[in-house]
C-alpha cells in the first residue's frame, strides 16, 4: 500500500486522526480505542450492519450511517454521541430486545453480555414490548449444539461463519412475515458440530448440550472411579474466564481445580497426543514406503471427520486410521491404566475437558469403542469446566500449582502444541523424520507449518525426501485442498485439516469472545511450552517408550487402543423442541 496516496486526514468526536482508504469507521475507531457499540459486527466474517447500534453522524450529510459499513473519506468529520445517535441505539435495542428472550441465569455470555450492558448505558426498559419469539424452536444438533431461535437476533453471523466453514447448515427462510435462522432441510446439508455458530453468536442464542444442565452429572457418579483428562489448548484458554489476559497457562492451577471438586486422578491428553503423533508418523511412514494412498489427511479434528464422512466420502481412505488424542488417551484409561491399577474397566467414568463441542459427537461413536466401552464417557468444554469451578467457589487464577497424574506421564512439546493449528503436523514430522532417517533432528521447529493463516503449504527435506505438505484450518480451506487433488491427485503427501480457525485453540467449546488476536495469545503460548520442554518428540518420551514397551507391542492393543475406521454417512434426524 502506497502511504502516500492512500493515507487520509478525519476526525472523530473532534479528534484529528490519520486513516488508510478502505478503512471503516469502526475499524479506524477501534484501532483508536474510541468506542462505538456493535453488536452484529465480528471481525472473522463480513460486514453484516443489522442491528444498527453502531450508527453515527457525518458532518455535511444527513441522517445516521452504520459505522461498520461505511469507508471513511478524507475530510470526513463523524460524532459518534449525539441525541439523536443516543435515540437511535435506544429504539434499536428496545427492538433488538423484542427478538431476544432472556435467559440470562443459564447463558454462555453471563459474564460479558453486550446488549444486557448496552441496555443498561442506554437505560433500555428490555422488557417494554412482548418478545415476539416466544415459542421459537429449540433445535438440538446431535450430541453438541442446541439453538434456542427464540434468542436468535438474525444478526446473520452464525450464518456467515456456517458458509465460511463450507457448510451451509444454517441459513435464512421465511416464515410468515419474517425471516429467520433455521437448520437446512435439504438432504445435502449437514451440521459438522464445530461450534462456530456458538462462538460468534452475539447473544448466546447457541449453547452446548448439557452446558448448563448436566454440568455436573460426572461429580454424582456414586461407586465410580471418576478420571478427568483435559486437552492440550485448555490451559491457555481456560484462564480467560478468571480474568487472566489471553493466553495466560495455568496447567498446574487447572490441575488443583480439578482436585478441589474432588477428583484423584488428572491426567493430560497430550500424552495421549504423543502416542497419536508415533502411529501417525508411522502410517505417514508407511504409506510413503510401500506406496499407500496419499495424502494422508489427520483425523484429529471430528467436525472434519464428519465433514469427510458426509460431504466428501471418496476421501475416506485418504483419512489417518489414528484415533484422537482424547480418545487414544480414553482407551489407554481404561485398558492399560486399568490393569495396573486392578481396577475393573467399568467402574471407570473418564472425563474429557474438551476445546471442541464436536467432541461431545465423537465420543459417541459406536466404532470407538473398546470391548463394548466408550473410552470417553462425559465431554466437557472449557466454558463447561469454568462454570463447574465457578459453582464450587473455586477461583483459578489464586490455586497452587499441582501436578497431573503420573501414572500416564508427562508429556513432550509436541503433544502439548496439538493445540494450535500446525501443531498435529509438526509433532508427526518431528518423529517422521526419526522414522526415515533414523536421526533425531537438530532443529525441532518446522515453523512453515506454524501461524493462523487458513492455508500454508511447505515443502520438508527429510533425508533424500521432499514431502509436500499442507496445513488449513477452517474447511473453506479444506475444499480448496480437494479442489486441487481433483485436478493433481500428486499435490501433497500429508495434509492437516481443522475446522476451527487457528486449529483447537479456536474452538467451539473455548471462553467467548473469541478473535484473531486472542486465538494469536493462545497459540503462542502453547509454542513458549514446547520451546521450555527438555524432551520435545514424542519418540523421546518415557511414558511413550514405557507403553509401547508392556502395551502397544501387541498389535492388537494398539490396533484397538489406537485405531478406527470411517464410513459414509447420511443426513442425522435432529429433535425440535
Amino acid at each position: 500500500m502506497n502511504k502516500t496516496t492512500d493515507t487520509i486526514k478525519i476526525t472523530i468526536d473532534g479528534l484529528a486522526l490519520t486513516a488508510q482508504k478502505g478503512e471503516t469507521i469502526l475499524s479506524v475507531a477501534q484501532k483508536n480505542k474510541i468506542y462505538i457499540p456493535a453488536l452484529c459486527h465480528h471481525p472473522d466474517v463480513k460486514i453484516q450492519a443489522s442491528c444498527r447500534l453502531c450508527s453515527v453522524e457525518i458532518k455535511g450529510r444527513p441522517g445516521l450511517v452504520t459505522a461498520c459499513s461505511t469507508e471513511v473519506v478524507d475530510g470526513m468529520e463523524i460524532v459518534t454521541d449525539s441525541p439523536s445517535i443516543r435515540l437511535s441505539r435506544l429504539v434499536n435495542l428496545q427492538l433488538i430486545f423484542t427478538e431476544h428472550c432472556e435467559e440470562c441465569n443459564d447463558c454462555i455470555l453471563k459474564r460479558n453480555c453486550l446488549i444486557k450492558d448496552l441496555a443498561q448505558k442506554y437505560q433500555v426498559p428490555i422488557t417494554r414490548f412482548v418478545d415476539r419469539k416466544q415459542g421459537f424452536p429449540v433445535h438440538e444438533f446431535g450430541k453438541s449444539l442446541i439453538f434456542q431461535s427464540s434468542k436468535c437476533i438474525d444478526c446473520g453471523l452464525c450464518v456467515d461463519v456456517c458458509h465460511q466453514e463450507g457448510v451451509d447448515f444454517l441459513e435464512y427462510k421465511k416464515v410468515g412475515d419474517f425471516w429467520q435462522v433455521c437448520p437446512s432441510a435439504d438432504k445435502n446439508k449437514d451440521c459438522i458440530y464445530c461450534g462456530q455458530c456458538l462462538v460468534h453468536c452475539p447473544v448466546g442464542a447457541f449453547e452446548a448440550v448439557g452446558e448448563f444442565e448436566d454440568i455436573a452429572k460426572p461429580l454424582q457418579e456414586k461407586n465410580k472411579i471418576v478420571v478427568f483428562q483435559f486437552a492440550p489448548s485448555i490451559r491457555a484458554a481456560i484462564g480467560e474466564e478468571f480474568d487472566l489476559p489471553h493466553g495466560t497457562i495455568v496447567t498446574g492451577q487447572l490441575v488443583a481445580g480439578i482436585h478441589r471438586l474432588g477428583i484423584k486422578y488428572v491426567f493430560d491428553v497430550s500424552v495421549g497426543a504423543d502416542v497419536t503423533t508415533m502411529e501417525e508418523a508411522s502410517e505417514l511412514v508407511e504409506r510413503i514406503k510401500n506406496g499407500g494412498r496419499l495424502p494422508m489427511f489427520t483425523a484429529c479434528c471430528p467436525a472434519w471427520v464428519k465433514y469427510v464422512e458426509f460431504f466428501t466420502p471418496e476421501l475416506v481412505p485418504n483419512m489417518t486410521t489414528v484415533r484422537s488424542p482424547q480418545i487414544i488417551m480414553g482407551g489407554l484409561i481404561k485398558t492399560y491404566w486399568a490393569k495396573k491399577q486392578k481396577i475393573n474397566p467399568k467402574d471407570i467414568v473418564v472425563v474429557s475437558v474438551m476445546p471442541c463441542v464436536a467432541k461431545k459427537y465423537e465420543k459417541e461413536k459406536p466404532e470407538l469403542k473398546i470391548n463394548g466401552l466408550k473410552p470417553v464417557d462425559y465431554v466437557m468444554t472449557t466454558r463447561e469446566l469454568a462454570w463447574l469451578f465457578k459453582a464450587n467457589n473455586i477461583d483459578l487464577k489464586n490455586l497452587p500449582s499441582e501436578e497431573a497424574d503420573p501414572a500416564l506421564g508427562i508429556p513432550t512439546g509436541a503433544g502439548v502444541i496439538y493445540g494450535a493449528s500446525g501443531g498435529v503436523m509438526e509433532s508427526a514430522l518431528r518423529t517422521a523424520y526419526y522414522k526415515l532417517t533414523g536421526q533425531h533432528l537438530r532443529q525441532l521447529d518446522f515453523k512453515e507449518v506454524r501461524g493462523l493463516q487458513g492455508f500454508k503449504r511447505a515443502a520438508i527435506k527429510i533425508g533424500d525426501r521432499t514431502l509436500r505438505v499442507a496445513v488449513v484450518n477452517q474447511l473453506t480451506n479444506g475444499q480448496k485442498i480437494i479442489e486441487e487433488l481433483k485436478k493433481n491427485p500428486q499435490s501433497y503427501d500429508y495434509v492437516e485439516v481443522m475446522a476451527c480457525p487457528g486449529g483447537c485453540i479456536g474452538g467451539g467449546g473455548q471462553p467467548v469472545p473469541v478473535n484473531t488476536e486472542i486465538r494469536r495469545k493462545r497459540a503462542e503460548s502453547l509454542y513458549r511450552i514446547d520451546a521450555k520442554k527438555e524432551i520435545r518428540a514424542a519418540e523421546d518420551s518415557d511414558i511413550v517408550k514405557t507403553i509401547y514397551g508392556e502395551f502397544m507391542n501387541d498389535k492388537q492393543n494398539a490396533e484397538k487402543v489406537a485405531h478406527t475406521k470411517y464410513r459414509r454417512r447420511n443426513k442425522e434426524v435432529y429433535p425440535v423442541k
